[in-house]
């Protein structure tokens, strides 16, 4: 027999259900958009995921506390040096994604650097 005593906790389970749910679709959204930054970037990103680190309130780009969901990540530039990032979602908006210094890689063909007394010499 249904009681109500039952039905509260069936619908405590689905509501539960339903918030995870809902939850796994967030981290996706939040997980291609790290790609995409990444790759804009020319960073590499690590291990291919986002880890779930807190659920807060932060102030939006409005400056409105929203509840917001804080993913992790990590990259590399070199290949050698694991760097720490961060992405905030509220709800399903990116709030905003954040790398950790790292080095910055030159690009395959650098400028010549040239030395300002080299450079004076022959002018003279």
């Amino acid at each position: 027999m249904l009681t109500l005593s039952n039905l509260f906790l069936f619908m405590l389970l689905a509501a539960a259900s339903a918030w995870l749910w809902h939850s796994h679709g967030i981290r996706e959204r939040a997980l291609q958009a790290v790609r995409r930054h990444c790759q804009k970037l020319d960073v590499e990103l690590l291990d291919g995921n986002v880890a779930f680190r807190k659920l807060t309130l932060l102030p939006d780009a409005r400056g409105q506390r929203r509840l917001a969901r804080i993913y992790g990540f990590e990259f590399t530039v070199t290949g050698e040096q694991r760097h720490p990032g961060t992405i905030v979602m509220f709800g399903a908006q990116i709030g905003r994604i954040e790398l950790a210094a790292h080095p910055f890689q030159p690009a395959d063909e650098p400028g010549r650097v040239i030395q300002l007394d080299d450079w004076r010499r022959p002018r003279e």
